[in-house]
């Protein structure tokens, strides 16, 4: 007769199809039922922290939800970093993790549900009648909010005999807010209005929009506006035609791109949060630039928007284009006078720095000619990040995956190509990371070998420090001791894995990524590129930093 643990697995099977995780005493029977009575993929993870980021880096890239999975105890504790990340993130997932028994906790148990909801995720118990409907309402609350949710399995309800799995509804998706409520769709008139007056416009996209769906509807919207576009960094390569987008704004943003911003009379911003990465501190936009932001959250989300519009990007922007139309507005012609291209240029660096190692602005320009063009970036947290968002450029928002930024986190860089590659098994996923982050996650070095093969490598900006720090608190005079790493031998663990590794201290040394990206990808082997490169240059994101610091 069927357990609760196989009500779980058989119900969660319905909506997902990969689960990614580590086996314990508390998800051994949950696993089992998995292996054994459904079509859902266990993708085997080697640190639970690793698990709930394949996860996430899967819904990042597909769009589509996953599960992680660990036992209860010491494995649930080592998830809450990569759990708070998602949080932060609002990436919905379902982490199934097993928990104390009913009858109340042991010596090792701690309590999980408040450890959850310190970082922001809600706890779903299951019990011997409702482990089948508990399941979908878990999957609903994550899909609704945008946010990860853990589904308990007590350990002394896992086993117990329930009956046949009954019927459930599937979760139901949220509705979509439209702009047709009176004072939304006022506010949609007035802004067309201000468009069609407006000399400088511009279109600031966010992640938001990524999510609604509103690429073309953008596109549309820029082309009858005549604006000229820009990203945030999680929403590059959003708008359709690339000949008049600036790219990402703030600190990973090409100086000449930043000062055209300023000149923009209106700017409406969709689907963007504004942080103070985007925003460049507060300076992206002039004091003189009118900002209207349109999003989901429940008011405006920086001080310089001067008016808020809560809809639905996409439908907004298709109502814009449609009075535009109406009350005959005709394009500016700003963008037709700019040279944008020019303007999205960043510096090409040197072969080598003055310290005789490579200068990570030509060594990421040279990877960046090099790459597969069907690709997925999934970077790692820390100084290295401007490297690939300024010179790596992607086909699309959900191509270029950041696991960590949120909450500041570094070490979820490995365990992220799992996730990516079992997303986009067509794709070659490239995972940039530091030296500092890549030894925090490389129990997920063989995670990411084995799941990717011949469709991923690993570019590991290797400089002997925790740069991040260096650049910022070095600089203000902290010692600098703690913040340095002996230099570590990547392409030695890379091979010890069964990757091949490269140590590349020339550009020319990065033939092999020429040679490698040539083979057919079910051919070649996990490529890993130990970049040896200087600490000394530092990324204008981080000079940015530095001068608010001080």
């Amino acid at each position: 007769m069927p357990t609760v643990s196989e009500h779980v697995a058989l119900t969660l099977s319905q909506h997902v199809d990969h689960v990614f995780g580590i086996m314990g005493n508390g998800n051994a029977f949950f696993l089992d039922a998995l292996e054994r009575d459904t079509d859902a993929r266990f993708v085997a993870m080697r640190h639970e922290a690793g698990a709930v980021v394949a996860a996430d880096a899967f819904w990042r890239a597909s769009g589509r939800i996953a599960a992680a999975t660990a036992t209860y105890g010491a494995g649930f504790t080592n998830t809450l970093t990569a759990l708070a990340e998602s949080v932060q993130a609002r990436i919905p997932l379902v982490l199934v993790v097993g928990d104390e028994p009913t009858s109340g906790p042991r010596a090792w148990d701690v309590d999980q549900i408040a450890l959850a909801s310190a970082v922001g995720a809600r706890t779903y118990t299951v019990g011997r009648a409702d482990a089948a409907a508990t399941t979908v309402i878990a999957l609903e609350h994550a899909l609704t909010y945008k946010i990860p949710t853990v589904l308990a399995i007590p350990y002394d309800v896992a086993r117990l005999e329930v009956g046949p799995v009954p019927e459930t509804e599937g979760p139901r998706p949220a509705p979509v807010l439209a702009p047709d409520a009176p004072f939304t769709a006022a506010a949609v008139g007035h802004l067309a209005q201000e468009l069609a007056r407006a000399e400088r416009p511009l279109l600031l996209a966010g992640r938001g929009a990524h999510l609604a769906g509103a690429s073309e509807a953008l596109g549309q919207l820029a082309d009858a506006t005549g604006a000229i576009t820009a990203s945030s960094a999680l929403a590059r390569g959003i708008f359709p035609r690339t000949e008049f987008d600036l790219g990402v704004t703030g600190g990973f943003g090409a100086p000449g791109a930043m000062e055209l911003v300023h000149e923009a009379d209106l700017v409406v911003v969709l689907g963007a949060s504004l942080n103070q990465f985007t925003m460049r501190f507060g300076d992206l936009f002039s004091p003189a630039t009118r900002v209207v932001q349109v999003d989901l959250a429940p008011a405006a989300t920086h001080p310089h928007v001067g008016s808020y519009i809560r809809a639905d990007v996409r439908e907004v922007a298709l109502a814009l284009v449609a009075r535009l139309r109406e009350i005959g507005a005709s394009p500016s012609t700003w963008r037709e006078s700019v040279d944008v291209p020019a303007l999205r240029a960043h510096a090409p660096g040197d072969d080598l720095a003055p310290d005789g190692r490579l200068d990570p602005r030509s060594t990421a320009i040279r990877i960046g000619e090099l790459l597969p063009e069907d690709r997925v970036v999934v970077s790692d947290g820390g100084h290295f990040i401007g490297w690939a968002n300024m010179y790596w450029p992607v086909a699309s928002p959900d191509r270029m995956i950041m696991v960590g930024t949120h909450y500041q986190s570094i070490g979820l860089g490995f365990p992220s190509v799992p996730g990516a590659a079992a997303a986009r098994p067509e794709s070659t996923v490239v995972l940039t990371t530091g030296d500092g982050g890549g030894l925090m996650a490389l129990a997920d070095l063989e995670s990411a070998v084995r799941e990717a093969r011949g469709h991923g490598m690993a570019v590991v900006w290797n400089d002997n420090q925790y740069g991040a720090e260096v650049n910022v608190y070095g600089k203000l005079g902290v010692a600098e001791g703690p913040m340095l790493i002996p230099e570590v031998d990547f392409a030695g663990l890379a091979a010890s894995f069964g990757a091949e590794g490269v140590v590349v201290r020339t550009l020319a040394d990065l033939e092999r990524l020429r040679t490698w990206a040539a083979e057919p990808a079910d051919e070649r082997p996990f490529l890993v590129l130990d970049l040896r490169v200087s600490g000394d240059v530092v990324a204008p994101y981080q000079e940015e930093i530095l001068a608010l610091n001080r």
